[in-house]
């Protein structure tokens, strides 16, 4: 009989030996540190306020850098619960693969299964917002046409492989950097000229309003503003020394993105001080019009739709993939999905099906709102499962909790970030709850056939001590 391994103690090779998890190197390594941090904060959005940026300034009474600064505070007990899982266990699948070894196979279908319901829609999402802008740089144009060429453009990118999407997130990343950096300057020299607020001030980063319903909102813009450093985690096997890198990768890329949200709504917020009359669909754009003229507006609007259609989507569908790869070569679901491209390298049967989900989410579903709640009921569950896998894991099965560091990191942490998400989850409507459920009983129906009633588990753990 072969020997066994134990997932806990990875052979030779650390990250980079995959076969100690059960698995075969498929997938091209190509990624260092500074190309998952490019990925996440990409993924993540430079600019991604500005296209909310007017609904978030109403709703938080001028108060928008404060939504992200609490938002990150919030989030980031999370994301310390990838970093510590992503050391451990450096392979695909993220939450799905995490979650199946800190609590068991089966649970991590179910993690797999909720987080998926984020990764189908926020490309629709995503869809939705570049077509919407696309219509307002070019009156008449067809909305759907919008949709057709940043699907067929990203999954083609995609099946191309690691290599190629990152040389256009290069190009991407200094486009926005120098967007974001123009609109700043211009900003905050309009200010200081007398406009807007006429000086720096501290009104749209504290108030006497900031309650428990003000950080409930913030906790969940948060959740789909930051959504990206999750993926980050699929890239693993793709990564030289991922267990190093993807964690520290993703603990960077949040860094730098409240920073640069903060940094820009701020700016905006001075720029039009009066909140209660800013336009919710244009808010940012006027700012950046009032500061630097109409070019200033139609640069940024373009901007947007380029970073938000090619890499914002194109690092969602590599997420995605990957996802849909790690359960298809696992057999939880169809096994297609876990093939790869004999020359890229990719998961491309599961990049094809992804762009085509994306077509017919995007049709039946065409409401940003509605779209972004049911996003963040899958993530917000499957992230609650994490962190109590980091918990069972960690201070439980491992005992890791001889030392104050080990009693902060594995339950402290995960506890406050599963209370601050439920918290969260509290404030869904019914629609979202009716969404999520379905999903939810979808895949555990799914789960059960599979797994012949929850009792077999993926090849990959019939050698291993779990």
């Amino acid at each position: 009989m072969a020997d066994k391994v134990s997932i806990q103690e990875p052979t030779i090779g650390l990250g980079e030996d995959i076969e100690a998890f059960g698995y075969k190197q498929e997938l091209k390594r190509g990624l260092q540190l500074r190309d998952v941090i490019l990925y996440g904060v990409l993924f993540m959005v430079i600019i991604a306020p500005q296209s909310i940026y007017g609904e978030i300034q109403q709703n938080s009474h001028g108060m928008t850098p404060l939504v992200y600064i609490v938002g990150f505070i919030a989030i980031s007990f999370t994301a310390l619960s990838y970093m510590w899982m992503s050391k451990k266990f450096p392979i695909a699948g993220s939450v799905y693969s995490y979650v199946q070894r800190g609590i068991n196979p089966h649970v991590g279908f179910v993690a797999g299964w909720l987080i998926l319901l984020d990764y189908v829609f926020v490309p629709a999402l995503l869809l939705v917002m570049v077509a919407n802008w696309g219509v307002a740089l070019v009156p008449g144009s067809p909305w759907y046409l919008w949709v057709v060429v940043f699907v067929v453009f990203n999954t083609f990118v995609n099946i191309r492989g690691i290599s190629m999407s990152k040389g256009i997130d290069w190009i991407i990343f200094v486009i926005e950097i120098v967007a974001v950096i123009a609109f700043i300057a211009l900003g905050t020299n309009f200010v200081l000229g007398g406009g807007g607020y006429g000086e720096f001030s501290t009104a749209p980063l504290w108030s006497d309003e900031v309650d428990a319903h003000f950080i409930a909102m913030a906790v969940s813009i948060a959740c789909l503003s930051f959504l990206g450093f999750d993926g980050m985690s699929t890239l693993a096997e793709e990564t030289y020394q991922p267990e190093k890198n993807i964690g520290k990768g993703i603990i960077i890329a949040l860094c730098i993105m409240v920073v640069v949200f903060v940094a820009q709504t701020y700016v905006a917020a001075l720029i039009q001080p009066d909140w209660e009359n800013i336009s919710i669909e244009t808010g940012f754009f006027d700012a950046a019009e009032a500061a630097g003229g109409i070019w200033l507006r139609n640069i940024l609007l373009v901007v947007n739709i380029v970073a938000v259609g090619i890499a914002n989507i194109m690092n969602a569908q590599t997420a995605s993939a990957r996802l849909l790869y790690s359960m298809g070569r696992d057999g939880v679901i169809p096994r297609f999905f876990g093939k790869v491209h004999p020359k890229y390298q990719t998961p491309y049967v599961a990049a094809l099906v992804l762009g085509g989900l994306a077509l017919i989410v995007t049709a039946f579903f065409g409401d940003m709102v509605m779209l972004s709640r049911f996003v963040n009921f899958g993530a917000l569950s499957s992230f609650i499962l994490l962190n109590f896998a980091v918990f069972l894991y960690f201070f439980i099965k491992e005992k890791q909790r001889n030392s104050f560091g080990d009693i902060v990191k594995y339950l402290i942490c995960p506890w406050l970030g599963i209370g601050i998400l439920l918290f969260v989850f509290t404030g869904f409507d019914v629609p979202t709850y009716v969404v999520g459920i379905t999903w939810l009983i979808i895949g555990l129906v799914i789960g059960a056939v599979k797994s012949k009633g929850y009792k077999e588990v993926p090849d990959a753990f019939k050698n291993l001590e779990v």
